[in-house]
């Protein structure tokens, strides 16, 4: 696209629409203030973030209950997005093993450009729709899985084009951005528009939009594993215990959730293999390992109802 052709000048119009790349006149001179006032600029500005949040808990929640339905019947989560919004995609994603012990191909993180863009800029990735289908087209997208486009602006090709990918096989598909009536939003099945306004910077989107982002991201992930039965109310007793530190918050879980002793908790995780969730079960039901895995697998994997079907509700 060069400078001053019709692509560019509709790119220009298109910008100077956005909310997110908004000039604020009152900050002209924010260099020339003190340090601790520009931190608190910047801490008054965050602070407006989970209010705009707040606004779309109800898109969420319909985005999130269509997900957690999908990944039931066995569909992945899939997060597609470019530079910092396709960061914050791979970073959720890369989280969910170790806390909700998923399998790595169960919540994906796609990011224009490829992995190497999550440290270093690849430029012009973003720009392009076909590479949003080629990237899930390489991961066998079908129409059990959903696929979440993020974009501060709400028009970034590569996650409109994931979007449009994804919905033409049949996948579910959410829209986030942060600018209102975003053809990203127009495009999905679920579109989540969390509008944060112009940024400190002008047109520095990994300010308020992504924070906005890493909480909506925080959301659909970790609410579509509660409704996966990953959790026990508060307690992640799906973690992987791969470090010491693990290992202990195993132990913790296990206790909180049972109120035993410490010596009953160590001999219920050592005959479960570590797996906090059997642990659980074995005390709080009185049954064996064996049949607490058993219960756990007809439960799909749901300790209340394991609970209930060994009468230990």
């Amino acid at each position: 696209m060069t400078p001053g052709s019709p692509a560019y000048r509709e790119l220009r119009e298109q910008l100077a629409t956005l909310t997110t790349e908004a000039f604020r006149p009152d900050l002209a001179e924010i260099d020339r203030l003190p340090t601790v006032e520009i931190a608190r600029l910047m801490n008054a500005e965050d602070r407006t973030v989970p209010e705009a949040v707040a606004g779309q808990l109800s898109a969420i929640a319909s985005a999130v209950d269509a997900a957690a339905e999908r990944m039931a019947r066995g569909g992945r989560l899939i997060y597609a997005g470019a530079g910092t919004a396709g960061r914050m995609g791979t970073m959720d994603a890369s989280e969910c093993p170790p806390t909700f012990n998923t399998d790595p191909s169960r919540v994906v993180g796609l990011i224009a450009g490829g992995p190497a863009a999550f440290v270093t800029a690849v430029e012009g990735a973003e720009d392009r729709k076909d590479l949003a289908a080629k990237d899930l087209e390489d991961i066998a997208l079908g129409p059990e899985d959903t696929v979440v486009g993020i974009s501060a602006s709400g028009r970034t090709p590569y996650a409109v084009g994931a979007v449009e990918y994804a919905r033409g096989l049949g996948a579910l598909t959410i829209g986030l951005s942060c600018n209102a009536d975003s053809p990203l939003a127009a495009a999905a099945d679920h579109g989540i528009e969390v509008v944060v306004g112009p940024e400190l910077l002008s047109g520095s989107t990994r300010l308020k939009a992504g924070t906005a982002q890493k909480l909506v991201l925080n959301m659909i992930s970790t609410i579509t594993m509660i409704r996966l039965g990953k959790t026990y109310g508060n307690l992640m007793v799906d973690l992987r215990a791969s470090n010491d530190k693990l290992r202990a918050r195993s132990r913790r879980i296990v206790s909180y959730a049972t109120g035993a002793p410490d010596e009953a908790v160590e001999a219920a995780l050592e005959a479960t293999g570590g797996e906090v969730k059997p642990a659980i079960l074995t005390l709080l039901a009185d049954v064996d390992a064996k049949t607490a895995a058993r219960l756990l697998e007809e439960s799909g994997g749901h300790l209340r109802e394991a609970l209930g079907a060994a009468g230990g509700a």
